[in-house]
């Protein structure tokens, strides 16, 4: 599979429409329905190839944007995520910074 192509599964007199947010390969059980004792084998049947791991993140984008931002009356949900999201980036990768200030006393 090139960059831009379609999934090696997909098939459009199958399929219909190409969906972005779909996985469009062979079904396995969902994660809430696998039992403790057939985690381990679960997991190995996943392909952890980067290459996948890039379509899964994508997948979860299109689920989200498709959810929030394309809806017909999408609201400021998708804007209050962003900002939340960015705001806990920006506290982690500032939080060494701040927590040496912690016990400084200014005066």
């Amino acid at each position: 599979m090139a960059f831009g192509d379609y999934p090696a599964d997909y098939n459009p007199k199958v399929h219909g429409p190409y969906d972005p947010a779909r996985y469009y390969g062979k079904a396995d059980t969902p994660l809430a329905q696998v039992k403790l004792g057939e985690f381990g084998q679960w997991l190995m049947r996943r392909n952890k190839s980067p290459q996948a791991m890039v379509a899964c993140g994508s997948r979860a984008f299109w689920r989200w944007q498709h959810k929030y931002c394309q809806a017909k009356r999408a609201g400021i949900a998708p804007f209050l995520q962003v900002s939340v999201a960015m705001m806990a980036t920006f506290y982690y990768l500032n939080y060494y910074t701040m927590r040496a200030h912690r016990t400084m006393k200014y005066h």
